[in-house]
């Protein structure tokens, strides 16, 4: 890996690994009921947001760029009627963001600019800029659940 190639995974890799690390660290607020009610009639749990999180890496760096097999149903990500227990999600993504941290860590200098495709990616036209927009909706998406947290917790 090349220098720029290694500065740019590693900047990456630290900051997946600290919005997991923070979803978590947010998540320890809320009981298991709380994960997964939301506060309001409309919008998401925390739960749900957590499972859409899992289903984009998983979806467009797992399956998409790792190979993995993947395949996603992404409304189930928002309606899950039988939903796990709060760990058992907060341990789905600790592997995903691993898994995202792996497929970074054997990216090279000339991968990153490598194709891209996905259905609902349709912008997106190499991986480093697929790895720029998933770290953006992690990011996106913690904003939420910060909020989420101050409502069942005020």
């Amino acid at each position: 890996m090349s220098e720029l190639s290694s500065i740019v995974a590693n900047g990456f890799i630290h900051n997946y690994r600290y919005f997991g690390k923070r979803v978590r660290t947010l998540s320890e607020k809320l009981s298991e009921q709380q994960f997964w009610v939301k506060p309001y009639p409309y919008g998401n749990s925390f739960g749900h947001l957590t499972l859409h999180i899992i289903g984009n890496l998983n979806h467009y760096i797992g399956a998409q760029v790792a190979q993995t097999g993947y395949v996603r149903d992404r409304d189930r990500e928002f309606t899950e009627g039988d939903p796990p227990p709060k760990e058992e999600v907060l341990r789905r993504l600790d592997e995903v963001v691993e898994l995202v941290a792996e497929t970074l860590e054997a990216q090279t200098a000339d991968s990153w600019g490598a194709d891209y495709s996905a259905i609902g990616m349709e912008s997106v036209n190499d991986r480093f800029t697929m790895f720029l927009r998933c770290a953006a909706h992690f990011q996106h998406h913690i904003g939420q659940m910060i909020y989420l947290v101050n409502e069942h917790t005020k």
